[in-house]
């Protein structure tokens, strides 16, 4: 996967979100936004709990799931009043095999030498291709309108003379801190430190001990989610320890790289095209002269 940058390729990195520590207070949402500079979202009330911004997109790179479900905690005898809160931040997967990268027409995105997807601004031509492709509702365009209020046009990333930037928009994964030798800002945030950053190996292997440690404690709807290589995208950059089923938080359960057919599609499309070609000409051959 990162071949192509020879000596300097870095071990891929990534995150290990553990949402049985997750307390909802949004430090990373906060620290993602003033760090990347993403503009403000989710000042309506949804009426989704306590949810104020409802799903990851261009102006929300973080976003924190809260789902009150009457169950217990734990699986330990009877407990008629049982209540618990499932706090989960999400992010962008950083797929192994990313669609919205395969399908990017200008090389507008492309994979670090850390093995993260990030989008270049600059290339970006809004063709919105990348958000269908996408099997998480990840990625989006930004629809911002301009104002007389809105912050100064080079802050928000716009591009002068337009009314909105129309460009894709996502996590980087903060590139530019990676870069620096720092952790991303969302992970350097967050006080439970349920969102954990490092080289993918490590962090999938403190997973494997925190999943055991929760079972052996009979913790309810304790999972993995996204840690297989061998899964529908070849594995997550960034995956989770779950509480109950994927759909819950609002992900799916069995996600595919939504590319994976293109090969064989193109193949069929290319033999369709020959035999209508062949039989073109075979009707002018063959007719009355």
């Amino acid at each position: 996967m990162l071949d192509s940058y020879g000596s300097d390729a870095k071990e891929r990195v990534g995150f290990f979100t553990d949402t049985s520590i997750c307390i909802g207070c949004k430090a990373c949402e906060v620290a993602c936004k003033e760090w990347n500079l993403v503009p403000e979202d989710g000042l309506v009330w949804t009426g989704e709990s306590y949810d104020n911004t409802s799903a990851l997109g261009a102006n929300t790179w973080r976003h924190v799931a809260f789902v009150e479900q009457k169950e217990p905690a734990r699986l330990e005898g009877d407990q008629p009043d049982a209540l618990r809160w499932l706090m989960s931040s999400d992010v962008c997967k950083h797929c192994t095999h990313a669609a919205c990268l395969d399908v990017c027409p200008t090389g507008a995105l492309f994979r670090t030498e850390y093995g993260t997807v990030v989008v270049q601004e600059d290339v970006c031509n809004g063709c919105g291709y990348c958000v269908p492709a996408c099997p998480f509702g990840v990625i989006d365009r930004r629809h911002l309108p301009r104002s007389p209020a809105d912050p100064p046009a080079e802050i928000l990333g716009l591009q002068l003379g337009k009314r909105e930037d129309g460009r894709a928009w996502k996590c980087t994964l903060c590139y530019d801190r990676l870069k620096g030798g720092h952790e991303p800002a969302c992970a350097k945030a967050c006080p439970t430190e349920s969102i954990q950053f490092g080289p993918l190996d490590e962090l999938r292997e403190r997973a494997g001990k925190r999943l055991e440690k929760l079972e052996a404690e009979n913790w309810n709807g304790a999972r993995l989610y996204g840690n297989d290589p061998d899964d529908g995208v070849g594995g997550f950059g960034a995956f989770f320890l779950l509480l109950d089923e994927p759909e819950v938080y609002g992900l799916p359960p069995d996600p595919v790289v939504t590319t994976a057919h293109l090969p064989q599609m193109w193949k069929t499309a290319a033999v369709a095209t020959g035999a209508l070609v062949l039989g073109v000409v075979a009707s002018f051959l063959g007719g009355p002269r």
